[in-house]
């Protein structure tokens, strides 16, 4: 697929409504991966490294662990909350 090609348009030159959506779909999850990650990084360095230094200690890995864990799992309750309560 040349820089010009999109998968949104089928090889007669016509929209593809469908191949949009899941292009848009795709980019969407995708952005928000990078940012889901981002925060996650920012908030527990943040949190959990109070000395930057060459080398990270054990009690400074457990405490990242634990707050990639708690994060990742309140992600998912509010997530859960937020799509039981639109349907």
């Amino acid at each position: 697929m040349d820089s010009f090609s999109s998968p949104s348009v089928g090889s007669s030159g016509q929209f593809n409504p469908d191949a949009f959506k899941d292009q848009l779909k795709n980019q969407l999850a995708q952005a928000y991966a990078e940012e889901f990650l981002e925060t996650l990084r920012s908030k527990c360095f943040d949190k959990c490294i109070t000395k930057p230094g060459t080398s990270i200690g054990g009690s400074e890995s457990s405490c990242i662990s634990r707050c990639m864990d708690r994060y990742i799992e309140a992600t998912g309750i509010i997530s859960k909350a937020l799509f039981s309560a639109s349907q």
